[in-house]
């Protein structure tokens, strides 16, 4: 399934001055110009103010290029975000948020910003979470569009929220399964995992909601009752891909060496650790083509290409269907049948941790397999 095909940049969304936004509004949905800056050429392009919600929002230097192979701007990103609006403020509503910086665009240094900015906007809330190392920091937590079009002007492309509320940091709201491609496997061979695993899903009384990640591979979101701290959740996660792997060994593994995954398909289980984070739904990926994590129904799977989910198809496809993922925040799942599979398992005992967190209790050893042979 190609995307919707037809679509400008984030829905029309041109430069900084006269710009359509989403959705056919003025300046990237109400912006307006600032000043008499001069254009690109010059490095002093005017600002803009950005209408998201009640809020305005400036964006500084709006026609700063952020990705070069399709020409997309600083402004076309917040156009993008504009457009998907209730869909990415679900995806991180309330939730302590990483971003993903990229200030120069795609071809410039990134950096990755887990403490809320000194300079962050009042309105902005945040909560105090832990790291593995013991170590804490107050993250942001977007709970309105404003969040999300203040952090683009930051040059924030992807967001990375974690699996758990504000009210809540301790205790994990969804059961993220991440389904990736290893060398010699694609996005084919993904959609084939995603179609047993939601079989898996049904039988364990569970459902799930499948997602691009914005390359080759596929998310399935489970949202589940805050009642089981992230050791517990990521248990969960291992029943999960271990009995994938059982039905399809020859496709499927949860192998944490890559020496041992072979051409399959990786559950990692990690990605349910403590401060392991997914790129959020309809999160713009910083790769030269722009492509955006793409919330999908089951039925799609097969059809979908995920390199046609970007910056500028996306805005087409959400006017036309608008968030296929709405009806997720209605729901919340028990997870004791699949603390049942993972007892049947229990004799294989635990799986590595990733190399930033402390030795856990009855964790194998983290020495790669081919050198601890040695």
């Amino acid at each position: 399934m190609g995307g919707t095909g037809g679509a400008g940049a984030a829905g029309g969304t041109k430069g900084a001055s006269g710009a359509k936004g989403a959705g056919g509004a003025k300046d990237a949905g109400g912006a307006k110009d600032t000043g008499g800056a001069k254009g690109t050429g010059s490095g002093k392009a005017a600002a803009v103010e950005i209408a998201a919600g009640g809020r305005t929002v400036r964006v500084s230097h709006p026609d700063k290029v952020y990705f070069p192979e399709r020409g997309f701007t600083k402004l076309d990103v917040v156009g993008y975000y504009l457009a998907v609006g209730d869909g990415i403020v679900r995806a991180l509503h309330d939730r302590p948020t990483t971003l993903e910086r990229y200030p120069d665009g795609v071809t410039g240094e990134s950096f990755f910003q887990k403490r809320a900015p000194k300079n962050k906007p009042d309105w902005l809330p945040t909560a105090h979470i832990t790291f593995p190392s013991g170590r804490s920091a107050d993250e942001i937590c977007p709970t309105e569009l404003a969040a999300v079009i203040w952090a683009a002007n930051l040059g924030c492309l992807t967001f990375h929220p974690w699996p758990v509320r504000r009210g809540r940091p301790d205790h994990p709201d969804e059961l993220r399964i991440d389904l990736d491609p290893q060398p010699g496997t694609d996005y084919g061979d993904a959609v084939r995992a995603a179609h047993e695993l939601h079989a898996l899903l049904d039988e364990l009384g569970l459902r799930g909601w499948p997602k691009t990640s914005g390359g080759r591979g596929l998310h399935v979101y489970v949202p589940i009752e805050p009642r089981w701290t992230f050791t517990e959740v990521r248990r969960a996660a291992i029943a999960i891909g271990r009995e994938l792997s059982r039905r399809m060994p020859d496709e499927v593994t949860t192998a944490w060496w890559k020496e041992e995954r072979g051409t399959r398909v990786f559950v990692d289980y990690n990605q349910m650790a403590r401060d392991r984070t997914i790129a959020s739904a309809y999160s713009v990926r910083p790769r030269p083509r722009a492509t955006v994590s793409a919330p999908l129904r089951w039925d799609e799977l097969d059809d979908a290409e995920p390199f046609d989910f970007d910056l500028a198809t996306m805005p087409a496809r959400y006017a036309e269907r608008g968030d296929v993922h709405a009806d997720m925040a209605d729901h919340a799942f028990g997870l004791e049948r699949v603390f049942e599979l993972a007892e049947r398992d229990a004799e294989l005992g635990d799986l590595p941790y990733p190399p930033d967190h402390p030795k856990m209790p009855g964790e194998p050893s983290r020495v790669q397999p081919s050198r601890a042979r040695h």
